[in-house]
């Protein structure tokens, strides 16, 4: 795993992230590559690459002193540097995927066809073809058939009237299933943008708005006219429109038909292994939600041994990804069966690779794993390690999504800081919060008890503070299996925590207690 160290301006500088995240092996197949020519042994873009590889921090003061090349001409050196560096990564075998050469094919077939030598490009079209089609690669599969068609116009054999026939048929028919693809990748794309901008419905009006949607835009289909990749889309819209209405039981069936899909098709692992990943984390987000224990076990180890196997591909893409959903299933892991140790190293790892890789995440999931993390402190009594985990997100004026996330992060900042014993500005917190609230119209009655409790927190004497929890209590239990107040204790165990109040336990226990109750 290569260390990247930025600054947060350097992020703004796409050349400088570029270099920092060339590998060893591929700076020196880059270097290669330049050199081919004697003339390129000195080039000013080589030099730019060389001074920005040692650099430490991006800084454009530095390479002017260099002169390298004049101020004016720096923004079209740096942009050659990067298209060199891009085609030098496209030659390299570790990104030679199927696609790339489908892709090579079709260029190698549109070069002979230019100079005039049909045959020859036909052919390398009909090998291209084939495989664009068995890979699932329809939309370049109808690339080559639309290239064919304008060849056999040109090129006339006795065979053309058939011909003619046969591409116009594969034409129309590659046509009608892209077209299936593009409105199943459409609506689900709608759906996961949704959820990211606010999480599941909050009322009946906005489930009846979310059916209608995702009613009105599933395009009409046979199950038995869809390829495999129609198959996939038609299930991570269903999915994505399950999570959303908090149907989690239906977010297992389409999450399991939708791993299932690969483990038919072995092979597809490997063509499309970013989709294979994600729906094995959508699998374990079900059955998180679900506490279906023994079987969450069962999918992250066969997810691990997958990944460690020797023909599962890698590429940084990957390794982001295989991070992002193994390690936030760790994390969940450990909410499900109420283990709330932090000395286990697992914080640290995050921490970690966070800090050396965290640039390439995006930020929404990166402020996931500080909520978890946050919320393992809490549940683990370290409440002033909570708060510092909760400013980050909190603090982010730059995040524009997952507005339930934020939103249940000031709930738990509030009752780690009553926790903490540091209720001297819980006033000042209240107030905030609420205003927060109203204005992400995000205000629920989990939430409006919490804070009227909190806010009444100073009036109440100690003699009479475990009764008042226990009113706390039943009055927000009755929201449990509400199915649109329920989400807050999704976010965060409430009840749990006012049983430890109750109870004069640790908030772990009682969680561990639940937990091995309510897990399958």
């Amino acid at each position: 795993m290569r260390k990247i160290i930025t600054t947060a301006n350097d992020s703004k500088d796409s050349l400088y992230v570029l270099i920092k995240s060339l590998s060893k092996s591929e700076k020196r197949q880059f270097k290669l590559y330049v050199g081919r020519l004697d003339g390129n042994a000195d080039s000013k873009y080589l030099q730019l690459f060389n001074l920005l590889d040692k650099m430490s921090n991006y800084d454009e003061s530095i390479i002017l002193k260099q002169n390298i090349v004049k101020k004016q001409q720096l923004s079209n050196l740096k942009a050659h540097l990067y298209k060199q560096i891009l085609i030098s990564l496209r030659l390299s075998p570790a990104h030679q995927n199927i696609r790339v050469q489908i892709r090579e094919q079709l260029d190698f077939a549109t070069v002979l066809y230019q100079k005039g030598l049909y045959q020859q490009s036909l052919k390398l079209l009909e090998k291209a073809k084939h495989m664009a089609i068995e890979n699932e690669e329809k939309n370049v599969a109808y690339e080559i058939v639309e290239l064919e068609k304008v060849i056999e116009s040109q090129y006339i054999t006795r065979s053309m009237s058939t011909r003619s026939e046969e591409l116009a048929n594969e034409a129309k028919i590659l046509s009608q299933q892209n077209l299936m693809t593009s409105k199943l990748s459409n609506l689900s794309l709608q759906l996961y943008g949704l959820m990211l901008k606010t999480g599941y419905v909050r009322s009946d009006d906005e489930k009846r708005e979310i059916t209608n949607f995702f009613t009105k835009s599933m395009p009409k289909y046979k199950m038995s006219d869809l390829g495999f990749r129609e198959k996939l889309w038609l299930n991570k819209a269903y999915l994505w429109y399950s999570f959303l209405i908090q149907d989690f039981l239906s977010c297992f069936k389409y999450a399991t038909r939708y791993v299932e899909l690969f483990e038919e098709t072995p092979a597809m692992i490997a063509r499309n292994p970013v989709f294979y990943l994600k729906g094995n984390h959508y699998l374990l987000e079900s059955l998180f939600f679900l506490k279906h224990h023994t079987k969450f076990e069962e999918v992250l180890a066969r997810l691990e041994s997958r990944l460690e196997s020797t023909d599962f591909p890698h590429s940084d893409n990957l390794e982001i990804l295989e991070f992002l959903y193994v390690y936030s299933h760790k994390l969940n892991h450990k909410f499900m069966v109420g283990d709330f140790s932090t000395d286990d190293g697992l914080i640290e790892k995050i921490e970690k690779y966070l800090k050396q890789s965290g640039q390439r995440m995006d930020e929404h999931h990166i402020m996931v794993f500080y909520y978890k993390i946050a919320s393992l402190y809490f549940g683990n009594g370290q409440n002033k390690k909570c708060i510092e985990y909760l400013g980050k997100i909190i603090n982010n004026k730059s995040l524009k999504m997952r507005e339930d996330l934020m939103c249940f992060s000031r709930i738990l900042n509030l009752v780690a800081h009553y926790e903490a014993g540091m209720d001297y500005h819980l006033e000042t917190l209240l107030k905030s919060t609420y205003k927060f609230l109203i204005k992400m119209d995000d205000l629920h009655e989990v939430q409006k008890e919490m804070i009227k409790f909190l806010r009444n927190l100073g009036d109440i004497f100690p003699g009479e503070l475990k009764n008042e929890f226990k009113k706390l209590r039943s009055r927000l239990e009755v929201y449990e299996d509400d199915p649109y107040e329920r989400r807050a204790f999704l976010y965060l165990d409430i009840l749990s925590w006012l049983d430890s109040r109750i109870e004069n336990r640790p908030v772990a226990d009682i969680i561990k207690e639940k937990a091995s109750l309510l897990n399958r």
